[in-house]
Order: C-alpha cells, then structure tokens, then sequence
C-alpha cells in the first residue's frame, strides 16, 4: 500500500507531505488546480520521464518520494529476487531530479531506473488520462491476456522463448549456409588462406609473453648491462670491492672468534654475508652473460613479434584467441567439403527445432485460450455492472502467420454494445467514454487477479455522465474494498463514495502560485461535493443534494 507520498520544487508545489489510507482515497480540486501534477509525481518516482521545466522556478533540484507498506509474502518475494528488502515493511522509493540527470534510491541505495520500474511494477499500476487508448491496437490486447493469465504463463512462456531462439539461430545458420557451388568454392579458398596463414606461424601459447619480455629487455640492454658491470665491479673479488673488503674483515677477527662468544657470534654473521656475496656475484656474472646482445637475435624477436601481432589484428586477441579461431574455420571448410551432408543435417536439426516450437506453442496456446475464457466472463460481468446492458464481449484468437517469442497467436478484443449486434473488433465500436469504462473494467479484474496492492486513477471518469457515472462510481467503491485506490475525479458521484476525500487547490501567496493538498473533514467534503455539483453558485438545495449522495454512497458501500 502507498502509505505517503512527499513532493518539494516541482512545478507549482512548493512542498506537500501527503497521507493515504486504505479504501477509496478521492482527489478533487477545480481544474488548474495541479490534480495531475500531484499524481504525475508519483510517476516520475517511478521511474518517469521528466524535463528540467518541471523543477520549480528558482530551484536546482526537485523530489519526489514515496512510502509502501509492504506485507504480503508473495510481494516481499518478488522484491526479493531484485535484491530489494523493505526495513520493517517499510519501502522507501525516492527519486532526486536535477537538470539533465536524476538519482533514484530505494531505502537509501542508489538504484538504477530499471530496477526502479521493475519494483513499481510490483507494488503499484497507474492508469493514466489516455492509457485506455492502448485497447484502440490489437497488438497490445496479447499483452493484456498474457498478463491475467501470468500465473499460468509464466514456465510455458520461457520455454517457447527458448524455444524459438533455438529455431530462430537454427534457421539463420540454414540460411546463411545456402550457397551455391561458386560461392562455395570461394568461401572454401578464402578459409584454407587462413588456415593455412596460422598453421604456418606455428604459434605456441605464451610465445608473444615471453619474446615481448626478451625484447624489451634488448631494448634497454646496453642500460642494463653498464648498470650490472658496474655492480659486478663494486662487489666482485677485485681490489677495493666489498667481496676484499670483506674477506679482509674475516682475516682480521678470525683470530679473536675463539676467544669471546660475542666476537664468535659476529664472525659467523661476516661469514655469512660473505657466502651471500659470493651467490650474489654468482648470479650477477650469469645475468651479464645472458646480456650478451646479438643484431642478428634482435632484428629475429623483432620480425616474429610484428608477424604475432599481424596475426592478432586479424584473428584474435591473444595467441589462443588466433589458434581458437583457427580450429573454428577448419570446421567450417569440413563441413563445406561435406556440403550435401552439412546441409541434410541442418535441415534436419531446423526440422527438429520446429516441432518443438510447435509443441511448446500448442500449449502455450491452449492454456491461453482457457484463461481467455475466464478473462471474458470476468470483464462481461463488469462491463454489465457499468451499465453495459446486454453487452457481449469475447477474446478472438488466430494463427499468425509466423512464430515469434510470444508464440503463434494472434489476440483481439470483440465486443457488441447493442442487442442483435455481432461481436466486432473494439476498435471499430466503442467510443472514447466507453474505451474508458472497458479499460477500468479490465484492469480491475487483472488487479483481483495479480492482487495488486495500489491502483491509481487519474480522470477514469472522462466522457461518462449520469447513470453511467452512478454505475462507475459504484465499481470504483467495489475495487476500494480489495484494494487501495487513489483517483483522481470530477464527477459528484464518484467523489461521494470516497473514504477519503483530498482537496488540491492552488493559492497566490508573495506573488508566488502554489499547490497545496489536504484531507478534507466530512462537512468539508460536502462543501466540495456542492462545489462540483453546483459551480459558482452553492446553494442550500445543492448542498443538501450533495449530503444526500454522500448518504446514498455510504449505503451502497455497506
């Protein structure tokens, strides 16, 4: 549930802390007043798209954040696989927005905006102003079957989009093969020059690592060994090296080691540092031979690193990257040699692939069909309970011509308004009010059916009035009971049946227009109500027709 929702600097609010509840939570205010901007927040804290115009002028950053309580353990499960887990039920999504950039977080952590959608998607649904225009496109009603009937789709769906990968890289590997004997014959040159063009270096593993040492070690050789000749000289056996020098140390306390254990102690420890020295020149006179630098071994290194590094350009990375790509064309030319057969078994396997598409197809099919049938029943029954009078409304399904992830099926929505009337494509036959009430019917039974915890509304009640409105107020009251609502309306009827009621206004303060919002007392609720119903002018009969309504709604809800 949206516990609360906290704006500051966007567009005309200044800052508002807002509180909903559980139920029907209503949103009236005359227009301009900046009702969309307020639900439009919660948007952009989900994730929406935004433009630096809406930062209030003046300010450098706006925010939006918003508080859900969360307690359903299939919810914290969903939450879970993202990585996501409330703090004491609590989930706290804000969103900072900056020119050119924003920062989302979740509980404090910075989260990408996709993970911010992927957990708006579990914890909310908004249907804004025009989204009910989504049913005018066939191609979105599979979308809509598919996502009330997730539960039973979901296994079925990964495997046929597994399984069309499968067929879809088959197929292409098929198609690229198909050649004919000319072309083969200068795919099958071009593929024995580059064979033949590695086999021929001989290349080994590591064998760039080690010759990239050896020449930079040429490289820097004179360096090198100017530096090791003069160490050599410093420490060698040589008059006034440290080798002498030491060995003449050792002559003269040699006498006197026996004669104290300290003098023994120290004579050991020359003794020592001399034997060191002796390993060290050792190993330094071995290091000046191998320092030995030739032209001719140069100018060698030199060709077969510039060879390896051709090579690399065109075949690989790395020496096993080249030898890898190597094993890979020599495949190929076996199976071009063997082309008839290749492709035999190319068609066999594309053959095998297809029948399991086809398959996993079929039940994917068959169990959409049996949902359909449940989602058609469902959404008759509400469209009746919306003064839809004797309504018929079916799913109809076809084969499409081609395979794709989501199947074979081809899914429109069928519908007839009028007795006697055949079921026709809904786009040919609803209007705009009437695609808005078939919309509010759909998403309430993919609510019911998802347990979505939080739908939101904005101006669900366009093109309706009357009975009409009565009715949808009526379903709106039915979904508060499963569900927390939060919408946004300009109809008496559905206000009325709020459990409670917000009113957003907007006020002049220090020549600065802002937008403020506050829940409204039943006798302010009731002055409201009088406001939509009468305009300018609220008169005691207005206002008692407003306390009736309110009277009606809460017999209605009971």
């Amino acid at each position: 549930m949206l516990q609360s929702l906290h704006v500051k600097n966007l567009a005309l609010i200044d800052e508002i802390e807002v509180e909903f509840a559980e139920g029907l939570n209503i949103l009236t205010g005359e227009t301009g007043a900046g009702k969309s901007i307020i639900l439009g927040s919660v948007n952009l804290a989900l994730g929406g798209r935004y433009t630096k115009d809406l930062i209030r002028q003046g300010e450098n950053y706006a925010l939006v954040e918003l508080v859900f309580t969360v307690t359903e353990k299939s919810r914290l499960k969903a939450l879970e696989k993202l990585c996501i887990y409330p703090e004491d039920g609590l989930l706290i999504l804000s969103r900072k927005l900056m020119d050119g950039r924003s920062v989302s977080r979740i509980n404090g952590e910075t989260v990408t905006i996709a993970v911010l959608k992927e957990v708006a998607a579990i914890l909310i649904d908004i249907h804004g102003q025009h989204e009910h225009q989504s049913l005018l496109y066939k191609k979105n009603h599979l979308g809509f079957v598919d996502a009330f009937a997730w539960d039973y789709l979901a296994d079925i769906k990964k495997q046929a989009a597994s399984a069309y990968q499968e067929y879809r890289t088959c197929k292409k590997t098929l198609d690229e093969a198909d050649m004919d004997e000319s072309s083969r014959a200068k795919e099958l040159d071009f593929l024995k020059f580059e064979v033949s063009e590695i086999e021929d270096a001989m290349l080994k593993e590591g064998e760039d690592e080690e010759l990239e040492t050896t020449f930079k070690r040429m490289e820097n050789g004179r360096k090198i060994a100017e530096s090791t000749a003069a160490s050599y000289a410093y420490t060698s056996g040589e008059a006034g090296s440290a080798s002498e020098c030491l060995s003449r140390a050792i002559r003269e306390l040699a006498p006197v080691s026996n004669l104290d254990e300290r003098a023994g102690s120290l004579y050991s420890q020359l003794m020592e540092i001399d034997s060191l020295l002796n390993d060290f020149n050792h190993d330094l006179s071995d290091y000046q031979d191998s320092l030995e630098f030739s032209e001719e071994d140069y100018m060698t290194i030199t060709e077969r690193l510039n060879e390896i590094n051709r090579l690399k350009t065109k075949y690989g990375t790395d020496i096993a990257g080249i030898l890898d790509y190597g094993i890979k064309q020599q495949k190929k030319i076996q199976k071009l040699e063997d082309y008839e057969n290749y492709i035999a078994d190319l068609k066999r396997d594309l053959e095998q692939k297809e029948q399991k598409l086809e398959k996993v197809t079929k039940k994917l099919t068959k169990i959409r069909k049996e949902q359909a049938q449940i989602m058609e029943q469902a959404i008759t029954e509400g469209l009746a309970d919306l003064n839809f009078e004797d309504v018929k409304f079916s799913i109809a399904f076809e084969k499409s011509g081609s395979y794709s992830a989501n199947g074979s099926d081809d899914v429109e929505f069928m519908i007839s308004l009028n007795p006697g009337q055949p079921v026709r494509p809904l786009v040919e036959v609803a209007s705009g009010g009437e695609l808005s009430r078939i919309m509010l019917v759909i998403k309430s039974v993919m609510a019911d059916r998802d347990e979505i915890p939080t739908l939101i509304f904005d101006e669900i009640d366009v093109g309706i009035s009357g009975r009409t409105a009565q009715k949808v107020s009526e379903k709106m009251a039915l979904i508060g009971r499963k569900h927390q609502v939060i919408c946004i309306t300009h109809l008496a009827q559905i206000a009325a049946m709020a459990d409670h009621h917000f009113m957003i206004e907007k006020n002049v303060s220090d020549g600065q227009t802002k937008t403020s919002i506050r829940e409204l007392k039943a006798e302010e609720s009731t002055d409201e109500l009088a406001r939509i119903l009468g305009g300018a002018k609220i008169t005691d009969s207005v206002r008692q027709n407003a306390k009736e309504m309110q009277e009606l709604a809460a017999q209605i809800k009971k």
